[in-house]
């Protein structure tokens, strides 16, 4: 039979002996509460030591009481100890201990609190760049290593992850693309109309499609789609702990997990790029015989002098680069994921922001330098 929780006080010399009994549980919550509040005026201004040595039982409720208890004690200038502890009573006192929580203070509002956030914002960037290129040193690293000896590699796991990424992302690839290059092409010949120079719509969609909307496009999609599902696996990995269970099995979650998905992105977005270039002059194509009376055999002819090997290339080849940063932001953020679900979403939304700002970048950067090289 259980005992009601109860204090008793026992006062010695100059101090007072607290001695706890019964169940301090959850299901005798009010009475934890009218007991705890008891024991405290009846100190009167003496140093306290908490004996536990009788408690039946004990949880995290009546824990967090006790150690409450102890904390206003000493909030008062009053010493207090807890005395008598079995060993799982210590351990549950020690984790669910009182914490007074501090006030949360009103960021003030102003031009030097912008700065400050523009500062920091700034700072974090940097960080994060600093982190994308040590990230990229190691994944060397570990490829190296896998190049050397061959049968490391997980060909499985990347022959699944192609899969995953390349196969099963086409459908959307196409139709996206398809659907981009009919409006370039809409818009192309009612522009150009009005300078009586239609005929240049085939020109317009396949230099727009294939040095610049068919990669870029094609780069957005993967990173919402792809680069969001690493992050998601390699967080809900981080949170379970299973990456720390790959290490203490002396695996390297890099070789394991980010090399296979990395190694299949980079040979995913270019053939993605080239299905999303045909998708993109089709559509234009359709738009150019529905509203421009261009036959499909008329526009694929024309299509000989704007598409070169080296228009074609010049889009071909951003694919690599940008594959690679999507999946180095996506594996660092899976990474930096916490033991929460709040976490999770943050980083896989932080995973898509960043993956498609780089893309971004990563293309203007190719432009000024085709630009510079003339190509």
């Amino acid at each position: 039979m259980t005992r009601a929780p109860s204090v008793k006080l026992i006062v010695e010399q100059d101090a007072a002996r607290l001695a706890f009994a019964g169940e301090w549980t959850l299901d005798a919550g009010a009475r934890l509460e009218a007991e705890s509040a008891r024991a405290l005026q009846s100190l009167e201004g003496r140093p306290a030591t908490l004996d536990l040595s009788a408690l039946d039982g004990l949880d995290t409720a009546g824990a967090w009481i006790l150690s409450r208890m102890l904390a206003d004690i000493e909030a008062s200038g009053l010493s207090a100890s807890f005395e008598g502890a079995r060993p799982e009573h210590a351990t549950l006192l020690r984790e669910a201990r009182y914490r007074e929580s501090d006030p949360t203070e009103i960021a003030p509002h102003g031009p030097a609190s912008l700065l400050a956030d523009m500062g920091e914002s700034v700072w974090l960037a940097g960080r994060d760049v600093l982190s994308s290129l040590d990230f990229i040193g190691r994944i060397v690293a570990v490829a190296a290593k896998s190049l050397v000896r061959p049968r490391r590699w997980r060909l499985t796991s990347t022959v699944y992850h192609l899969e995953q990424m390349g196969l099963r992302g086409a459908p959307l690839i196409l139709m996206i693309n398809f659907f981009v290059g009919a409006i370039v092409a809409q818009q192309g010949i009612v522009q150009l109309a009005r300078f009586g120079a239609s005929s240049l719509t085939v020109d317009l969609v396949a230099i727009l499609t294939l040095r610049e909307l068919g990669v870029m496009l094609t780069a957005i999609m993967v990173a919402g789609r792809s680069g969001s599902a690493i992050t998601a696996e390699l967080g809900a990995m981080n949170m379970r702990e299973e990456l720390d269970a790959l290490r203490v099995m002396a695996l390297d979650p890099l070789e394991a997990l980010v090399l296979p998905r990395l190694t299949a992105l980079v040979i995913a977005l270019p053939l993605l790029t080239f299905l999303g270039d045909l998708a993109a002059l089709t559509g234009g194509m359709v738009i150019a015989w529905g509203f421009g009376d261009v036959s499909p055999h008329q526009f694929w002819a024309e299509l000989q002098y704007p598409v070169s090997v080296t228009r074609f290339l010049s889009g071909i080849a951003k694919a690599p680069f940008m594959a690679l940063a999507i999946g180095v932001i996506a594996s660092l953020e899976g990474f930096a994921v916490q033991g929460s679900a709040e976490s999770l979403g943050r980083r896989v939304t932080a995973s898509v922001v960043k993956s498609i700002f780089t893309v971004i970048l990563l293309d203007g950067a190719f432009a000024m330098f085709y630009a510079a090289v003339r190509f």
